[in-house]
C-alpha cells in the first residue's frame, strides 16, 4: 500500500481539476492506496507545496494539471533546503499536456492506473540561467515565436486548445526582428532569428512535434534554429510542425547539445515549459536523469 500527496486546482486550467479527481480516486482506492488530497489556492501553490511539506512516508507527489502544474511541482523540489524529491504523478488535466503526450497517456484515470502500479522512470531536466535568475524546466525553453505567441495565446483562452496554433501563426505574420547570438560549444551564431527553441520533449503546444527526435532521458536538449525567412517560408513550415516533417527543412537548424545560450540584443521574456518567466540573457545546462516520474 502506498500513499501519494495529491494536489488539484479547482479553478485553473480547464477548470474541470476537481470532476477529474472524482474520476481518479477510485484508482487510488481499489488499489488500496491512500492519498493527502491539497486543493491548490493561488499561483504558484503547487510549487510551494513541493518545496516545503514534510515528504516522510509519502511515496509520490502527484498533481492533476498540465505542464504548468508540473513546472511548478520540479521548480519546488529542486529549492528544497533538505535535497529530498519524491517521484512525480502527473493526472492528465491540462491544456497542452505536451509531457503526457511524449507519455502517451492524455486520459486521466489512464494515468492514475499507471502511478498506482508504482513503475518509476528518471527523465531529464534543463537548468535555465535567466538574467541571474535560476528556473528549472522539464519540457522547452523558447526565445522569439515561441514566446510572443505563447504570450498571445494567453490572450485567447476563449479558443480553447487551439489558441497556440492560431497565436503562432499571427505571430509569423507579424515578422518582428530578433537580433542576437546563440553559442553553441564556444561557438556563437549571430543572426536575425525566427526562434530559437530548447526541447525535452518530442511534444509542445497542443500536440505540435516540435522535437521528434527528443528523449526525456538521453541526457541532452533538442535545440532549433531557426533565422529569419519570409513570411510564407514560415507559414509552410508550421504546418510541418505537427508531424515533425520541419527538421527536414533548410530553414531549420536542428541539434542535440548539452547546453546552449542565447544572448539577444534587448532583453525578451522568456518561455519556459509554456510559462512566461525570466528574460534574457539565458544560458542553458542539462541535468541528466535529475527528476523521478511516476509512468
Amino acid at each position: 500500500m502506498s500513499k501519494y500527496i495529491i494536489t488539484v486546482n479547482p479553478h485553473g486550467g480547464t477548470k474541470k481539476g476537481l470532476a477529474i479527481l472524482e474520476k481518479v480516486l477510485p484508482v487510488f482506492e481499489s488499489a488500496h492506496d491512500t492519498v493527502k488530497i491539497i486543493e491548490t489556492e493561488y499561483a504558484g501553490h503547487a510549487r510551494d507545496l513541493a518545496s516545503e511539506l514534510d515528504y516522510d512516508s509519502y511515496d509520490g507527489f502527484c498533481c492533476i494539471g498540465g505542464d504548468g502544474t508540473m513546472h511548478e511541482v520540479i521548480n519546488g523540489m529542486m529549492t528544497r533546503t533538505d535535497d529530498r524529491k519524491l517521484p512525480i504523478g502527473l493526472i492528465t488535466g491540462g491544456t497542452g499536456n505536451s509531457f503526457m503526450h511524449d507519455m502517451d497517456c492524455l486520459d486521466p484515470v489512464n494515468a492514475a492506473k499507471r502511478i498506482v502500479t508504482g513503475r518509476r522512470r528518471l527523465i531529464d531536466i534543463f537548468r535555465c540561467e535567466a538574467d541571474r535568475a535560476i528556473y528549472y524546466g522539464f519540457n522547452i525553453v523558447g526565445w522569439g515565436i515561441p514566446t510572443d505567441a505563447n504570450n498571445l495565446a494567453e490572450k485567447l483562452r476563449w479558443m480553447g486548445g487551439q489558441r497556440y496554433n492560431v497565436a503562432a501563426i499571427i505571430e509569423v505574420i507579424r515578422h518582428r526582428m530578433r537580433f542576437a547570438r546563440v553559442e553553441i560549444d564556444g561557438n556563437i551564431i549571430g543572426a536575425d532569428f525566427g526562434f530559437v527553441i530548447g526541447c525535452n520533449t518530442i511534444h509542445t503546444g497542443k500536440g505540435m512535434q516540435m522535437a521528434p527526435l527528443a528523449r526525456l532521458d538521453d541526457g541532452l536538449i533538442d535545440l532549433l534554429i531557426v533565422r529569419k525567412v519570409g513570411r510564407m517560408k514560415l507559414l509552410r513550415l508550421f504546418p510541418k510542425i505537427f508531424s515533425g516533417k520541419h527538421i527536414g527543412d533548410p530553414a531549420v537548424d536542428y541539434r542535440q547539445v548539452s547546453e546552449f545560450s542565447i544572448k539577444p540584443e534587448d532583453k525578451n521574456t522568456l518561455n519556459i515549459d509554456g510559462e512566461m518567466l525570466g528574460s534574457t540573457p539565458i544560458r542553458v545546462t542539462m541535468m541528466p536523469k535529475e527528476i523521478e516520474v511516476l509512468v
